[in-house]
């Protein structure tokens, strides 16, 4: 079993940055991958970045050029750096960590939220 702990979020003017953290607790088997969701009052949830144990990474449009997601193995901890915010980056941010083929954890969220 496998514990996800997300820590980062807060409240950030536009054009400010945050930076996410997901902590993963246990042992992880197999190849894996760790996904950033978010998801914003009265909308669905929307992958932002993956990256792989590889290290490759991909991002959603909407946050490209702005995120960057990248992992410190030692530590089995994922980030995401969140730049140039904007107001409609306001969501619960979700980390998703999807190992062996079949096991699929997710964090507790942390709220980010972008206002002046």
């Amino acid at each position: 079993q496998v514990r996800l702990v997300e820590s980062g979020g807060g409240l950030v003017r536009p054009g400010g940055s945050l930076r996410l953290s997901c902590a993963a607790f246990g042992s992880i088997r197999g190849s894996n991958i760790t996904n950033w969701y978010r998801q914003a009052p009265g909308k669905q949830r929307e992958l932002v970045a993956i990256i792989s144990s590889g290290g490759s990474a991909k991002y959603a449009e909407s946050v490209k050029g702005r995120f960057t997601i990248s992992r410190d193995s030692a530590k089995n901890t994922v980030y995401l750096q969140m730049n140039s915010l904007k107001l409609e980056d306001t969501a619960v941010y979700y980390c998703n960590l999807q190992a062996g083929g079949q096991d699929d954890y997710w964090g507790q969220g942390t709220q980010v939220t972008v206002s002046s």
